[in-house]
């Protein structure tokens, strides 16, 4: 058993966040949905970006770390798209036992941080054919991790979606990729819950 700190996509808390957080305590996590907009959720990218652009991402930032406050060190922090950089900034500083990413990465530049923390394990999902993915800076932020030596794992799905395991965007979900996904993931957490016992 492992804490995990998960952070929302740019569409705030909608039924796949849920989701995720049940598939995550079913396996016998303890996790807290770290909720950035207070209860306020979007059905658009556009109308949630402007809400992001007006909030600013310091602010965001902020209040990510804000939402970790009360965990002890060695939880893991994972995020969807937004929630992702959110999750990934999280990382840096506080003492992490590893990050989920899932739709997204930022360079750590754009986070101003300028390394890796040593040793914290990565694992990111994409999707393959993702409108909103920049794989420039996925690769960036592979490359920042990299540098530090971190073990880093990359899966990339075959689907169109950016939020494909959220079935109340059924034009994005994937029923088989969403499987993979937590497959992968819980191997993961429970891997980051044995190197720390």
């Amino acid at each position: 058993m492992t804490q995990i700190a998960l952070f929302h996509s740019v569409l705030g808390v909608r039924p796949g966040i849920l989701d995720a957080a049940e598939r995550l305590r079913a396996a016998g996590h303890e996790v807290g949905v770290v909720d950035q907009y207070d209860g306020l959720v979007f059905d658009g990218y556009a109308e949630a970006g402007a809400h992001v652009e007006r909030i600013g991402f310091p602010a965001l930032m902020a209040a990510a770390l804000a939402g970790v406050a009360d965990l002890s060190d060695g939880f893991v922090a994972a995020g969807f798209s937004n929630g992702a950089g959110m999750a990934e900034y999280v990382a840096t500083q506080r003492r992490c036992a590893g990050l989920v990413m899932f739709s997204g990465a930022l360079p750590l530049a754009v986070l101003g941080v300028s390394t890796w923390p040593d040793g914290v394990p990565v694992q990111l999902h994409v999707a393959k054919g993702d409108p909103l993915r920049n794989e420039e800076w996925d690769e960036a932020f592979l490359a920042d991790v990299g540098a530090a030596g971190a073990p880093v794992e990359v899966f990339e799905y075959p689907v169109t979606g950016h939020l494909f395991t959220d079935p109340s965007l059924p034009a994005e979900f994937d029923a088989a990729a969403t499987e993979q996904l937590w497959s992968r993931t819980l191997d993961f957490c429970a891997r980051t819950a044995l190197s720390r016992s």
